[in-house]
């Protein structure tokens, strides 16, 4: 990150002045300059009233260092808004570290996370930082095995929070301060913690264990009431010697009457000067935001009126007459409804009416509110518009008086669309209306919303129009319309908000908003797909299941077939293949029993999938084609697509190259033609694993791509971790090795986070291959050896081989050069036993590669000079893979099926 200013959105300007803080400051710049010096934490609290200047002062510290010194500073800021939430403070503080904005969608968010957690820890095992950071953040990053571990003990889960936070500061604040070169400057981490009085009892636990234990070059601000020092007594003591805290006290009245005379410059030299001064002073009371909020309401309240000027310098003038009628304020609060109060009674209602629609509002919305009451005409004409007029021309004076912005570009058509300057004002505003008159505003924004033609094809202003439903205690309409929301996510691949969506309508139906089963088994179905693409598989296996008691319940054996099939393929993706194959089987005899031609076909499809998983290339070849003499009769295209896709796959590791060929030709034909963008990525991945075993590694390379690029358009994040592997393998086939662990280390993480077994061995596996091209033996080693273990688990016997010839392939080359015969001969026992395996299953193609290894590590050996019994097996492998490879290059008709897939 940069400097301040660029790191942080937290603006560094303030109109009133700042006086009588120079010993305030100078504490501030001691404890920077230790922290810079010493090489440690210091942490300073600074506290005092509402409005007594402690962020004030905190940004002039800041500034002035940024400023004025050769050193950068890096601050990310956090205040305490809402206090309900356990973190929050922290949230913000973190947001702004990884440059996370509002509304950023949650997929390029955890993506921006991950990549700079990796960057700062310098390793890849981030997965327990992540999970925690995610926690804070409202991003759902997938558990770790340590996270899994202690998930049942909450005070384990807690110490593991702190720790594992604390290791990010501490390495992000060490790793920012690091120079190559002493003429560089010193880059300082500042975290600055706002209204802390305001803050969780947990915020404060994590940060007061945080201020105890933390050892980096980091200087923490607190700003605090003194409140603070109530709800935790130890305050001040937390961090010993490291720690200063500064009260705030009220202005001096010479340093008050100073911060009043800047704000009021514009008057000139005029003798009213000293009228107003003299009369803001006593009830600002040393409080330097009630001064700022004094001359807002001297303009308010016509005391001081701005002149009109085309040049220069603005100019005001002064109206002293009027000054006994103001009855100034005590507190900010007391100023914000000061600043209500000077609005007319018609003005204010429309600020209430406005702020019941968002910060952000529309005036086609204000005029539907304003008329719920009124008598339509009895023939609507020109003249019957003029409230319109009216609106438009109040709404212009409230942009003049600084209540409200005018965007210059609105989200509809022929509107205008604005927002509110300050927060605080539109919050006090809707704190004091009625709840029935809430109500009311909230079903007009609803129906007015409904009318608009971009709401229905926008899954956010769909979702608008359902949260004001929601307010307006219309649970129903809300629901079909947060569904509706969702829909049109899931259509748009925004699975983040399809899934948030759902969420809300099915929280809706659960608090007693009527539905239809239909609409409920719909939602769940399509509730979990999104989880699942997501990577959420405990959410979406208890969606599905969810799906499946209510289908039971009312005797659906359809419905109850869907769900199975669901939470099959489900298991089916992560590696859960015995699982997988008990719900397919049951999802199988209630499409069976319902009659359900689709289900049957879709679940007898699926079963061929799961035999090729386990390796029974014939079974799965009855099953697929089966499915697709069934789909082709049924006429859906998806459907037939998809069945292609499935065969070629078949037919690739069954040695039927050319029928391969042809049936993901036809697949990404049918895929194209109809938009199926997540089917398209997987057949491009699947071209691509051809033109790889073709060792035509350039057009894998280009067909890997153009996958990558087409799923994460489409945001399948299980595809894209396939992909990222895959270009991996290509790119160290290219001999780059260092692009290749680029590529596999983000596949390794995507797939860990998702839960994702069979992705995350397969791209443990590539890794392993990709250090061995790079002669790092060890990590070659222990990579490798991760799959084996993770395959064994899954009795994923295909992936298995794979990983057992590729340690053979490891040990050998670590071995090779050195009198280390007991790591080669367990080189060539891995390399046997792949063999084994494949010979076992049935699978030609592997066990010729295997073959091929086996005999280069005996032909390799050392001993193989003096051992003909040892050149003489090396041979016979040799011979094996030969003829193998013969009798494929006949069922290929023509292609060279040893080129076509040799050794791996």
């Amino acid at each position: 990150m940069g400097a301040f200013g660029q790191s942080s959105t937290w603006s560094i300007h303030g109109p009133t002045q700042l006086v009588g803080r120079d010993a305030e400051l100078s504490h501030l710049e001691s404890a920077l300059l230790r922290v810079r010096t010493q090489k440690n934490c210091q942490i300073v609290t600074v506290f005092g009233g509402t409005g007594i200047g402690k962020t004030r002062l905190a940004r002039d510290f800041l500034t002035k260092q940024r400023e004025g010194g050769k050193d950068v500073l890096r601050v990310f800021r956090g205040s305490v808004r809402d206090s309900a939430a356990p973190y929050g403070v922290f949230a913000r503080v973190l947001r702004a570290r990884f440059g996370i904005m509002e509304g950023m969608d949650a997929e390029a968010a955890k993506a921006q996370v991950r990549s700079q957690v990796a960057t700062v820890l310098e390793d890849r095992k981030v997965g327990d930082v992540l999970y925690f950071l995610g926690q804070l953040l409202d991003l759902e990053f997938m558990d770790s095995p340590l996270i899994e571990a202690v998930r049942s003990e909450p005070q384990q889960m807690r110490f593991l929070r702190r720790a594992v936070i604390k290791k990010f500061l501490e390495a992000d604040a060490k790793s920012s301060a690091v120079t190559k070169f002493p003429s560089e400057p010193v880059t300082t981490t500042v975290l600055v913690f706002d209204d802390l009085h305001a803050a969780h009892d947990d915020s404060l636990e994590l940060l007061g264990t945080l201020l105890e234990s933390l050892d980096a070059p980091l200087l923490i601000l607190c700003l605090a009431r003194p409140e603070l020092f109530a709800r935790r007594e130890d305050w001040r003591r937390l961090g010993g010697v490291r720690h200063t805290a500064i009260e705030l006290s009220n202005l001096s009245e010479a340093d008050s009457v100073r911060v009043m005379k800047a704000l009021l410059a514009p008057l000139g030299a005029s003798p009213a000067v000293d009228d107003l001064v003299d009369s803001a002073i006593p009830f600002a009371s040393g409080t330097p935001a009630l001064l700022e909020q004094m001359l807002s309401i001297f303009h308010e309240l016509g005391v001081i009126e701005v002149e009109e000027s085309l040049v220069g310098d603005e100019k005001w003038n002064v109206h002293v007459d009027r000054l006994s009628k103001v009855t100034l304020p005590l507190t900010v609060e007391d100023a914000v409804k000061a600043r209500l109060g000077a609005l007319s009674h018609a003005e204010r209602e429309i600020l209430e009416r406005a702020a019941t629609m968002g910060g952000v509002f529309w005036a086609g919305g204000l005029l539907a509110i304003s008329r719920l009451d009124g008598e339509a005409p009895q023939v609507w004409s020109t003249a019957s518009n003029t409230d319109a007029a009216q609106l438009r021309a109040a709404l212009k004076e409230l942009t003049d008086r600084d209540y409200i912005l005018r965007l210059p570009d609105s989200s509809f058509v022929g509107d205008d669309e604005y927002v509110f300057k300050h927060n605080l004002e539109r919050e006090a505003l809707v704190s004091l209306l009625p709840n029935s008159a809430k109500k009311r505003y909230h079903r007009a924004i609803a129906d007015w919303l409904s009318f608009k033609e971009t709401v229905r094809t926008s899954d956010e202003y769909m979702a608008m129009m359902a949260r004001h439903l929601e307010l307006s205690e219309s649970s129903g309409q809300a629901m079909v319309a947060y569904l509706a929301a969702a829909d049109l996510a899931r259509d748009q691949y925004a699975n983040a908000k399809a899934v948030e969506y759902y969420g809300k309508g099915l929280a809706l139906i659960r608090g007693g908003a009527e539905v239809d089963a239909d609409v409920r088994l719909r939602t769940l179905h399509h509730y979990g797909d999104v989880l699942q693409v997501l990577g959420k598989s405990e959410e979406a296996l208890s969606a599905f299941l969810a799906m499946q008691a209510l289908a039971f319940k009312l005797n659906l054996p359809s419905k109850g077939g869907a769900a199975h099939s669901r939470i099959g393929r489900l298991f089916r993706d992560t590696g859960r293949l015995d699982e997988a194959g008990v719900h397919l089987e049951a999802a199988l005899l209630l499409f069976e029993e319902s009659q359900d031609e689709r289900g049957i076909a879709s679940t007898v499809d699926d079963l061929g999938k799961l035999q090729w998983l386990r390796g029974d290339y014939q079974k799965a070849l009855d099953f697929t084609q089966r499915a697709l003499a069934m789909r082709r009769k049924i006429g859906d295209r998806r459907s037939i697509g998809l069945s292609l896709n499935n065969l070629g796959l078949v037919y690739q590791d069954s040695g039927q190259f050319k029928q391969a060929l042809d049936s993901f030709e036809q697949a990404l034909r049918i895929r194209r033609e109809i938009g199926d963008l997540i089917g398209v990525s997987i057949t491009l991945n699947n071209l691509g694993t051809v033109a790889q075993d073709q060792r035509d590694n350039d057009k894998a390379l280009a067909l890997f791509q153009e996958a990558y690029e087409v799923a994460r358009e489409t945001g399948d994040r299980n595809r894209i971790a396939l992909v990222l592997t895959n270009l991996g393998e290509t790119y160290n086939r290219l001999g780059d090795a260092e692009q290749a662990i680029w590529y596999l280390k983000q596949a390794e993480e995507i797939a860990d986070e998702l839960g994702d077994k069979l992705g995350l061995a397969e791209a443990v596996r590539g890794l392993g291959k990709a250090y061995l091209a790079r002669k790092e033996y060890a990590k070659a080693k222990e990579c490798v050896s991760r799959a084996i273990d993770v395959f064994r688990a899954l009795h994923s016997k295909v992936q298995l081989g794979v990983a057992l010839r590729s340690l053979g392939e490891v040990l050998h080359a670590g071995a090779a050069g050195g009198d280390r015969k007991a790591e080669l001969l367990e080189a060539r026992a891995h390399a046997m036993q792949s063999v084994w395996l494949f010979e076992e299953i049935g699978n030609d193609i592997e066990l010729a590669k295997s073959c091929r290894v086996c005999a280069k590590l005996m032909r390799e050996a050392p001993e193989a000079a003096t051992d003909p019994k040892l050149r003489e097996d090396a041979e016979t492998f040799s011979h094996r893979a030969d003829e193998i490879f013969a009798k494929l290059r006949l069922s290929s008709a023509g292609l060279d099926a040893e080129t076509f897939f040799g050794s791996s």
